[in-house]
């Protein structure tokens, strides 16, 4: 029996509705936060700007992303002046101020360290996705390698261990971190963009398996029971 027309046509219809979704959906609502973040600035920026250097004071309409601009440029000038003599020695003063400061010298050691190693130009913050067993055997989480344990830490324990930061889902800038031996980390091929997608999306953007086919048909993990405290032991995979 032919499918009836007019159920084709809406089966149709409604395919095209999500075909058009899918691709309007990810690029509206990119612009969408962009705009919000760029009108965010521009209403703290903006109104500082004096009157007579203000292009829209000229102008029967406001300019979108003036303030984002000139944000830039102030930051940029800063950032040339620190550079100097006199800028460095402005800029050690304040940190010997800050350092003179009950509280606010926590908070001040602890944003300027997590910026410099964010932000640093050779940043390393997140190095490689790593594949743990968390919070019990039997059970994997994808984390970030973010640097060799030194210090205490290290010193404590018999074992070579790695920092590694476990992301929550779907929002990645908070979670855990772990100490954990080097051989029970097991370095994915995949970038850290795609780990970071992957954790953002709760697993609904996986990225594709990489390796060689080879290598795919082969678990390099062996099973583990969640009674069994120890496991198997593990080739080490760390970096």
């Amino acid at each position: 029996m032919a499918p009836h027309p007019k159920a084709s046509l809406l089966v149709r219809l409604r395919t095209y509705f999500f075909a058009g979704v899918l691709v309007t959906a990810p690029i509206g609502i990119t612009l969408y936060l962009a705009w919000l973040i760029i009108d965010f600035i521009d209403n703290r920026v903006t109104p500082l700007i004096p009157a007579r250097y203000n292009p829209e004071t000229y102008l029967p309409f406001s300019i979108p992303g003036l303030g984002l601009i000139v944000a830039a440029i102030v930051l940029t000038v800063i950032g040339a002046f620190t550079a100097g003599l006199v800028g460095r020695w402005l800029v050690g003063l304040s940190e010997r101020l800050m350092a003179r400061m009950p509280v606010i010298r926590n908070v001040h050691s602890a944003l300027k360290q997590i910026l410099e190693t964010v932000l640093a130009q050779q940043s390393k913050a997140f190095r490689q996705v790593v594949l743990i067993e968390y919070p019990r055997r039997g059970i994997w989480a994808i984390g970030f390698l973010t640097g060799d344990t030194v210090g205490e830490v290290q010193n404590l324990t018999e074992d070579e261990t790695v920092n590694v930061f476990l992301p929550t889902t779907p929002n990645p800038t908070s979670g855990f971190l772990l100490f954990l031996p080097r051989q029970d980390c097991h370095v994915l091929s995949m970038s850290v963009e795609e780990g970071i997608k992957m954790v953002v999306s709760g697993g609904i953007v996986t990225p594709p398996d990489r390796r060689p086919k080879d290598e795919r048909e082969i678990p390099r993990i062996p099973a583990t029971s969640p009674d069994d405290p120890e496991g198997p032991t593990r080739r080490s995979d760390a970096a």
